[in-house]
C-alpha cells in the first residue's frame, strides 16, 4: 500500500512539474591561514557542494585582499563551505579542519604567514554548529591531540565577502607555484591518507595532486 501511495504521489508531482524537495544544505565559514589550501582541501570532500575563498570578521568596505593583508581590518582569510549533511556531517567537516586543513595551535599565523588575517576561527551559522565545535575542541584537548593548546576562536557569522577572482581555485590554476607545492599539496596528501573515505577522487584538487 505504501509503495502504491508513493508511486501515485510521484506521478502527481511529475504531472504538475513540481520536483521533490531537495535535502537542506548547511554552510559554515572557516578561517585557518591562507585560503588557497583551505579551499582545495574542502573542495575534495564528498558531500561538499561549494567552497568559496573570501574574508570574514570585518566590514564590507575593507574586504579586499590588499587591505586585508595589512592585518588591520579584523578580517580573516576564510572559506565559505556549503555541504549536504546527509552525505557529510559537520563533525567530519571539523575533523578535517582541525586535523588536516591547518594547525589550530598557531596563534595569529599559519606556517609562513603571519598576522591576525591568518588566525584560526570558526564562524558558525547555527547554535548546533557552535555546540559541535565546542565539543570537538574539548575532545581534542582531552585526548592531547596536539602538543600545544588549541587557540581556535568561535564567533557567529556576521558577513562573508568573496575574494577576488584570481584567488578562487588558486591551487588548481597554479599547481606549480612554490607556495602551493610546499604548503598546500602536502595537505591534500594528508587528507587522502587520513580520511580516504571522505575524499572525492575526481575533484579538481585531487586531480592536480595525482599529477604532482
Amino acid at each position: 500500500m505504501k509503495r502504491t501511495i508513493l508511486a501515485l504521489a510521484l506521478a502527481v508531482l511529475a504531472s504538475t512539474g513540481v520536483a521533490p524537495a531537495r535535502a537542506p544544505q548547511e554552510h559554515v565559514v572557516l578561517a585557518g591561514g591562507c585560503f588557497w589550501g583551505m579551499q582545495a582541501v574542502f573542495e575534495s570532500l564528498k558531500g561538499v557542494t561549494s567552497v568559496v575563498a573570501g574574508f570574514s570578521g570585518g566590514s564590507a568596505s575593507t574586504a579586499h585582499y590588499e587591505i586585508v593583508s595589512t592585518g588591520t581590518t579584523g578580517h580573516a582569510e576564510s572559506v565559505d563551505v556549503t555541504f549536504d549533511p546527509s552525505k557529510i556531517s559537520f563533525a567530519q567537516i571539523l575533523d578535517v579542519y582541525f586535523l588536516v586543513a591547518h594547525d589550530p595551535t598557531e596563534l595569529n599565523r599559519q606556517g609562513p604567514d603571519v598576522g591576525t588575517q591568518y588566525r584560526s576561527e570558526i564562524f558558525y551559522t547555527t547554535s548546533a554548529q557552535r555546540a559541535q565545535a565546542q565539543a570537538t575542541i574539548a575532545s581534542l584537548t582531552r585526548k592531547h591531540a596536539f602538543a600545544a593548546p588549541i587557540v581556535t576562536k568561535l564567533a557567529p557569522l556576521q558577513g562573508f565577502y568573496r575574494a577576488e577572482a584570481y584567488h578562487q581555485n588558486f591551487l588548481v590554476h597554479n599547481p606549480d607555484a612554490p607556495y602551493i607545492v610546499y604548503n598546500d599539496l602536502p595537505k591534500l596528501r594528508a587528507l587522502k591518507a587520513k580520511y580516504p573515505q571522505l575524499v572525492r577522487a575526481d575533484s579538481a584538487p585531487m586531480r592536480v595532486l595525482a599529477k604532482s
